[in-house]
């Protein structure tokens, strides 16, 4: 048996940075933040075993020509959340699979194999970020051109706990689907509609602050960046905001959020808020009626196998690499 996790992200900023053309012509740069909300992937030998019931376990057992196996997918957090679930469910299926194989396989070519798989057998629109944070986990800074470069960003204890502290996760009850509202952006930046080109610059640059912001421990400064970095995202599309999320930011900010973002593509999911640590009481008792405030903490580690022979020996902490 194999059980192989990965986590799923809290994305800060410069995310469409990361999708195509765009890193390619103009740079990207995202920042983002693993959590310990995972996908769970469960593979074991079984050669009566049907094709798997989930589109993405199909496709990534039949990209890498494997038979004869039960493959079951589990998550802890919301379908359609914005956490970027379905890589880490990707990242985890891609390492489970390299377990098999014995190969040694690194993070960022798990990131790789996982969007690759998403994007040529499911045909999902979308960009890197979400591999690699399941990948690395921790605070990542992302660099994006023609090649990717992860830069793990170091935090301190007194960081790591200020913002777990002081960030409040909101889930909408709203899933929403991206790929609509990613491909509408990705074609206006072709078009190159100014609105959409500004804007995308800016978050791109605001996403380096932000890295700078998480490694020199400013989490007041991160949330003036997280704020202007979702009246930039809002401008994107129109399906980028709903009426919920807009009720929420009204009810937290009023509580005392200083930074507000939606999560993922948007259109639904979850939100984050950043507020002082005595102000926090009140944002979740805000949001509590219009949303599930999510428990949430930083996955220090990324994706994780381990390989046992009964499933009360699984899982435990190793890295796949």
């Amino acid at each position: 048996m194999i059980v192989a996790s990965a986590p799923t992200r809290l994305d800060f900023g410069g995310g469409w940075t990361d999708v195509p053309p765009f890193p390619e012509e103009r740079g990207g740069f995202v920042c983002n933040l693993a959590i310990e909300r995972r996908a769970t992937v469960t593979i074991t030998a079984a050669a009566d075993a049907g094709a798997p019931a989930e589109p993405l376990v199909a496709a990534a057992l039949r990209r890498a020509g494997i038979s004869g196996v039960r493959a079951s997918l589990t998550s802890d957090f919301p379908i359609g959340s914005g956490l970027g679930g379905s890589s880490a469910a990707g990242v985890a299926l891609q390492a489970a699979i390299a377990a098999m194989g014995s190969q040694t396989v690194s993070r960022a070519e798990l990131a790789e194999r996982s969007r690759t798989t998403e994007v040529h057998e499911l045909g999902v629109a979308g960009g890197f970020q979400d591999h690699y944070a399941a990948a690395f986990g921790g605070a990542l800074g992302l660099t994006l051109g023609r090649t990717r470069h992860a830069e793990p960003l170091v935090l301190t204890a007194a960081t790591t706990a200020s913002l777990e502290a002081r960030l409040c996760v909101i889930y909408t009850g709203e899933s929403r689907i991206s790929a609509e509202t990613i491909t509408a952006v990705i074609d206006a930046y072709r078009d190159r509609v100014p609105r959409v080109v500004q804007a995308l610059e800016r978050m791109r640059d605001l996403a380096r602050g932000m890295a700078e912001s998480l490694q020199a421990g400013t989490v007041s400064e991160l949330a003036e960046q997280v704020s202007e970095h979702w009246v930039h995202q809002q401008s994107l599309h129109p399906a980028i905001t709903t009426p919920r999320i807009t009720q929420i930011e009204a009810a937290v900010r009023a509580a005392g959020a200083t930074g507000f973002k939606a999560l993922g593509a948007s259109g639904g999911g979850c939100v984050v808020a950043i507020a002082p640590v005595d102000a926090m009481e009140g944002v979740r008792r805000a949001a509590s009626p219009l949303g599930e405030v999510l428990h949430w903490k930083v996955a220090r580690s990324g994706v994780q196998v381990s390989l046992a022979t009964t499933v009360a020996d699984a899982p435990n902490d190793s890295p796949s690499d």
